[in-house]
């Protein structure tokens, strides 16, 4: 029995591209369809911000036609997805969230977009971002204020806070969004959807409107995918990571690495994080699921963060010194102003002798986390030490600023080793969404998703909000 068109914009990705193959639906009703519940959701929660339906109809025909012709249509076949507003994509403004981008109209595609149109994935909008894209929250000038669906009193999560609500709402079955400091795995929490931090070099990336990135972003930043299932971040990452010469830290490795043992590390309150006793019964729930499917789990310290952190940090201030300051005062984002005058308070001015020690250390704990991976190949750890915060907190005062980015301590310190890390919601039953995080070894998301996988499976499934 086939299922109508009309229902299809609540389906997984992994359904979608199945029942399109199988020719249950064409890929034109379920873009019409996602075009509609975009239509319907996004006044409410303002995640999507950019808009292209004729583009999408498109792009869904092709598809169509792909199959009529006996094609291979790629893994995401028909696919609604949106794509952030910070990476390039073709004829659309790649703003990141300001003004003073709002004309910077991209020529070409960036490789993430790319590899998604190569995919079979059916682009239906851009979602939004804080200001430079650097926030736990969503809001900003240009765009607007992104609201959280499942509870508009909470943050939807940010940088990537418009990815996570759409998918969250039914906008999409797969977000793309990006992760320096917790932008992916953050909004999947706050939102209760599951978001995956690739490995660097996973997923090639790079923005031909803009210049090169500085030597932090280069090391930190990635792209990754935004879902409601564990399945669906696979078949996306299976796209998005398609090979591109254009971004040189691409790397060839393969999906699907070893056997491992199923072993788990957890650590409830890593280097003293302020640990609630909501996100500590989350963390202890999950390790539990695990525990009941086979896996050894111990409960253990994990390899340093907070002085990751603090290196993480002051190689993005030593970049916008160098320069974005200067688009700071020209945008006047109140925001973005507020909370880059608190990253400086907390961070001094790094001489070039502190710059380059900051380099050299990070061999260090890379060298430590690889190790400790290599005996545990899953840590279970919190995705932030408090349920998803109340919106706007972090620019309510200063004090404010400093609970919010103590809390995000694994945001922040894991991105400075290049690891991969997993967001998996495991309890959406409360006026704030739970879950938890997962790290692997480098190019180790295959045990990522397995142990999430397993997670997932011993809760409710994730339905649009």
């Amino acid at each position: 029995m086939s299922l109508s068109a009309t229902a299809t914009w609540h389906l997984t990705a992994t359904e979608i591209a199945e029942g399109i193959r199988r020719r249950e639906f064409s890929a034109e009703a379920v873009a019409r369809d996602a075009l509609a519940r975009l239509d319907e959701a996004n006044p409410a929660i303002n995640a999507v911000v950019q808009f292209m339906p004729e583009a999408a109809l498109e792009a869904a025909r092709s598809v169509d036609g792909a199959i009529a012709r006996g094609e291979d249509p790629g893994p995401l076949a028909g696919v609604p997805v949106t794509v952030k507003v910070n990476v390039d994509q073709a004829g659309f403004a790649t703003t990141n969230g300001l003004r003073l981008q709002s004309e910077l109209v991209a020529e070409r595609d960036s490789p993430v977009v790319s590899n998604l149109r190569r995919a079979g994935a059916v682009i239906i909008g851009r979602t939004n971002t804080p200001a430079f894209s650097l926030r736990w929250f969503t809001r900003n000038s240009v765009h607007g204020h992104t609201k959280n669906p499942r509870n508009p009193a909470i943050t939807p999560g940010g940088s990537s806070g418009g990815a996570a609500a759409a998918v969250a709402a039914g906008i999409g079955a797969i977000g793309h969004g990006t992760d320096i400091g917790g932008s992916v795995r953050y909004p999947a929490y706050a939102c209760g959807v599951q978001g995956l931090r690739p490995t660097l070099g996973r997923v090639a990336a790079w923005n031909a409107s803009g210049p090169e990135r500085a030597i932090g972003g280069q090391l930190m930043a990635v792209s990754g995918p935004i879902a409601r299932s564990i399945a669906d971040l696979r078949l996306a990452l299976k796209a998005m990571a398609a090979p591109d010469a254009r971004d040189p830290w691409w790397t060839p490795a393969p999906l699907d690495g070893p056997d491992f043992p199923k072993r788990a590390a957890l650590c409830v309150r890593p280097e003293g994080m302020a640990t609630t006793p909501e996100v500590e019964a989350a963390l202890r729930d999950a390790a539990r699921r695990l525990q009941d499917a086979g896996w050894t789990v111990a409960e253990t310290p994990v390899p340093p963060l907070r002085e990751p952190a603090r290196l993480q940090a002051l190689l993005w201030l030593a970049e916008s010194r160098r320069g974005l300051n200067k688009a700071l005062i020209a945008e006047a984002d109140p925001d973005a102003t507020f909370v880059f005058a608190q990253m400086e308070r907390l961070c001094p001015v790094p001489d070039l002798h502190a710059f380059q020690d900051a380099l050299q250390a990070r061999l260090t704990f890379c060298r430590e986390w690889n190790l400790f991976l290599e005996r545990y190949p899953v840590a279970i750890m919190p995705v932030s030490a408090e349920p998803p915060f109340p919106d706007q907190l972090d620019v309510t005062s200063p004090e404010a600023f400093d609970r919010v980015i103590e809390a995000q301590l694994t945001q922040v310190g894991l991105p400075l080793m290049g690891l991969p890390g997993l967001t998996v919601t495991t309890d959406l039953s409360g006026p704030a969404p739970l879950g938890v995080q997962l790290v692997a070894g480098r190019y180790r998301e295959d045990i990522l998703l397995a142990a999430g996988a397993v997670i997932e499976a011993a809760g409710a499934p994730i339905r649009p909000v």
